[in-house]
């Protein structure tokens, strides 16, 4: 039990860090809206502010309405996270690393809103003039956690049915 409340700790502790530090970073030294090329035609550093939330998702609503939609939702999943790796089994350490970033990426998003009202975004990936969606490292952390979670839950499915 010990072991991953401290490996939860020290993993939300350290997305949260590196999003808000890479923020930072591009609030102090870009102009909103502002476009660096890094790899022509696949990777541009770009200042957005998104205001809704996956690929604009309830943007065009009421700035109230997000926020409180917004913070609602994060605050209840972040308890929900909580309340599943004090009670979840020691031994599923992929859980709780899929849960740590998903955690950690939350708060990071939620620290924007409650700031800014809207997520800065700034990874611009694009192939052409294709572009994915602006995003940042807790939309990364997120995705990667989630990601974790489906592969542990099918790997873990698997065990299961043959046993």
């Amino acid at each position: 039990m010990k072991k991953k409340i401290i490996i939860f700790i020290l993993g939300a502790i350290i997305v949260i860090a590196l999003d808000q530090i890479t923020k930072a970073a591009i609030v102090g030294r870009f102009f909103i809206h502002e476009s660096h090329t890094v790899i022509d035609g696949l990777f541009n550093i770009v200042y957005v502010m998104n205001p809704g939330a996956a690929f604009g998702f309830l943007a065009n609503m009421s700035g109230t309405f997000r926020y409180c939609f917004f913070t609602g939702i994060t605050a209840v999943v972040i308890l929900l996270i909580i309340y599943y790796i004090v009670k979840s089994k020691p031994q599923n350490m992929l859980m709780v690393v899929s849960l740590t970033l998903i955690f950690g990426g939350a708060v990071g998003n939620l620290i924007d809103r409650l700031r800014f009202g809207a997520v800065v975004d700034f990874l611009d990936v694009y192939i052409g003039t294709a572009h994915w969606p602006a995003f940042n490292v807790a939309d990364s952390a997120i995705s990667l956690g989630a990601m974790l979670m489906i592969w542990g839950m099918i790997m873990n499915r698997g065990k299961t049915h043959s046993s």
